[in-house]
């Protein structure tokens, strides 16, 4: 049985890719058939006259190229907001039946599979579906990317408060604690590891550096996937 993770924002501009990305090319570098999926994307651009997703063809990159982009995230939207405004302003809805169903692909191709979300848990991703509806329904654990910032153990609790409201049995598997921005004079930077650790309830599997390309910890993440 194919197992995975749901990597989840705090908000947007988090760096859920970076890390999604860093995961991918562990897994893939230890030997494992990584699928990476992202359902629904926007903020998209033209490029030869095809809908890119930056963030899709970076997660496929990471995982070794497995299937095509297209399968990676198979709904793509121009407009930077969310996806289903994003796919009126094209005249368009997002397909919420193929929210679920493009998952089916990786998880016959791959041994673990990161599903990407797009925005906080509570973000729409369909007229119907939000992240967290979404992460229920494949049962991945969630593991969430807060940013190392002003703010982060509120957005941190927030955002577990929600996911067991929402959905009480889908797993936290824990957060990921990523400075995706300078925050120079930001007295924050050196306790929010130690403020989450004491409060959340969940493990801070990890933190990365603005700009660095490790976890800060040596985290088994096939074997996280696996305790759904």
């Amino acid at each position: 049985m194919t197992c995975g993770l749901f990597i989840a924002g705090t908000s947007t501009e988090v760096g859920k890719t970076r890390i999604g990305a860093m995961i991918a090319r562990e897994l893939f570098g230890a030997g494992r058939r990584v699928g990476v999926y992202k359902p629904a994307a926007s903020g998209c651009r033209i490029e030869a006259g095809r809908v890119v997703a930056d963030d899709a063809v970076r997660l496929w990159e990471a995982a070794g190229r497995p299937l095509t982009t297209d399968e990676v995230c198979p709904q793509r939207f121009l407009a930077p907001v969310s996806p289903p405004r994003a796919a009126t302003a094209e005249g368009r809805r997002v397909d919420e039946r193929l929210l679920r169903a493009g998952l089916a692909p990786w998880l016959a191709a791959s041994e673990i599979v990161l599903v990407e979300g797009a925005g906080g848990l509570m973000s729409p991703l369909g007229d119907a579906t939000y992240n967290i509806d979404l992460a229920a329904d494949f049962g991945f654990p969630l593991v969430i990317v807060a940013a190392n910032e002003l703010g982060a153990v509120n957005h941190s609790l927030q955002t577990i408060v929600t996911a067991r409201a929402r959905a009480p049995r889908l797993p936290i598997a824990g957060i990921v604690l990523n400075q995706a921005a300078l925050r120079e004079g930001d007295a924050s930077l050196a306790t929010n590891a130690d403020d989450l650790a004491e409060r959340c309830g969940v493990p801070l599997l990890a933190t990365v550096a603005h700009g660095g390309e490790q976890f800060s910890s040596t985290i088994d993440w096939f074997a996280l996937a696996g305790d759904s």
